[in-house]
């Protein structure tokens, strides 16, 4: 097919006001140009996009938060001639396709913007006389099989049969910062991209736990965020690791044993508020999934987060494990998150489910959770 342009639509961006609807979609066009080499046009509600190279534009715009559907189009003028010819050799290359023969039921769609001298039910009809020339398909308005757009906006029309479902969204870097606790597991990968899918520039903070945990885990960390910046053209996710096992030691010697995941999470949290703070970040973010770790209990969750002034933020909250490592698949994340990295020998065996708010706060005191918090965001590096 010779597309010469792709159709982007974008959602619930038009549902804001003129002034942040225009400040979306320039966002959103800064964006497509940062994930491929084009040229763009914006005009009433529609994105239309030129590839430098086709192929790469459509793989790539799937990419692209705030983008709903998107269909490669041939473009015409607004004459019954152009659109007779260019719709014919559309047919034309339907036919080589296999996509449309004799037997194809198949129906005219016309959406039509600005004035003419037709309605759109008229160049409907039209259109659909065209292509029975070409091949002697019976229309059906209601079961189709095969459905060929013609989109007029003034005197350019378009035509397309595919509508390609996009990432959806708000465009990335709308929403300003979060700070997202990012492991090498399965969840926080999910986690973070669901909030690149609401338009929040990500900042990676990885606790680095070692001698408890090996030197994979830090590596599994930078090839996830690599993936992930594949959603992130245009706004980048930044990465910054903080050496933590020092803090682990501590709460492993000056606390209760079962103590440690409690201690570990409510350190991160505290961490990370202070990276959000120094950074202008609105939020923290971490992959917790109610009852699914010793840490995501109910009970634990109030008692890890208590204290922290900064909002955190858990998309995956109502989520089961299944759900997670679907999206996890899908955003190609999984099999990194799948590589062994040793897991963590601080955990203890007995860790506790159901922490006492008054218990925790004097294991931080025994533990000097302060001291330690400060020791350790000292030495917080930016890769």
């Amino acid at each position: 097919m010779n597309y010469d342009v792709i159709i982007a639509r974008y959602g619930e961006i038009g549902l804001k006001s003129p002034k942040i609807r225009a400040r979306f979609e320039r966002k959103l066009v800064k964006n497509i140009k940062a994930t491929f080499e084009c040229e763009v046009d914006r005009n009433q509600g529609r994105i239309y996009i030129h590839p430098k190279d086709f192929d790469d534009g459509i793989e790539k715009l799937n990419r692209v938060f705030g983008v709903v559907s998107y269909s490669p189009a041939c473009s015409t003028h607004t004459t019954y001639e152009e659109i007779d010819e260019t719709l014919e050799d559309y047919v034309e290359e339907l036919i080589k396709q296999n996509l449309i023969d004799e037997d194809t039921k198949f129906a005219i769609k016309c959406r039509r913007v600005g004035k003419h001298d037709f309605s759109s039910q008229e160049m409907a009809a039209h259109c659909g006389g065209v292509v029975r020339n070409k091949v002697q398909a019976p229309v059906d308005l209601t079961n189709h099989d095969l459905t060929i757009f013609v989109e007029i906006r003034e005197n350019a029309t378009f035509i397309y049969h595919e509508k390609i479902k996009g990432p959806g969204g708000l465009p990335l870097g709308t929403q300003g910062k979060v700070v997202v606790l990012l492991s090498s597991g399965i969840d926080s990968p999910v986690a973070a991209y669901m909030m690149m899918k609401r338009g929040c520039e990500v900042i990676a903070l990885n606790c680095n736990n070692a001698p408890f945990t090996t030197p994979k885990a830090l590596e599994n960390f930078n090839l996830l965020v690599d993936q992930l910046n594949i959603y992130a053209k245009g706004v980048p996710i930044k990465k910054h690791v903080v050496d933590y096992g020092e803090y682990l030691q501590t709460a492993k010697d000056k606390a209760p044993d079962k103590m440690t995941c409690v201690l570990c999470k409510s350190g991160m949290y505290r961490i990370a508020e202070k990276l959000a703070r120094k950074l202008h970040a609105n939020a923290i973010v971490d992959g917790s999934s109610v009852g699914q770790v010793a840490s995501q209990t109910l009970s634990n969750i109030l008692a890890t987060r208590y204290g922290v002034e900064v909002p955190i933020l858990s998309p995956l909250i109502g989520l089961d494990k299944e759900e997670i490592i679907a999206i996890s698949k899908e955003i190609g994340t999984f099999k990194i998150s799948e590589i062994d990295d040793g897991g963590c020998s601080a955990v203890p065996k007995y860790p506790e489910t159901h922490a006492d708010l008054e218990r925790v706060k004097q294991a931080c005191e025994d533990m000097c959770q302060d001291a330690e918090i400060e020791k350790a965001f000292k030495n917080i590096k930016k890769l």
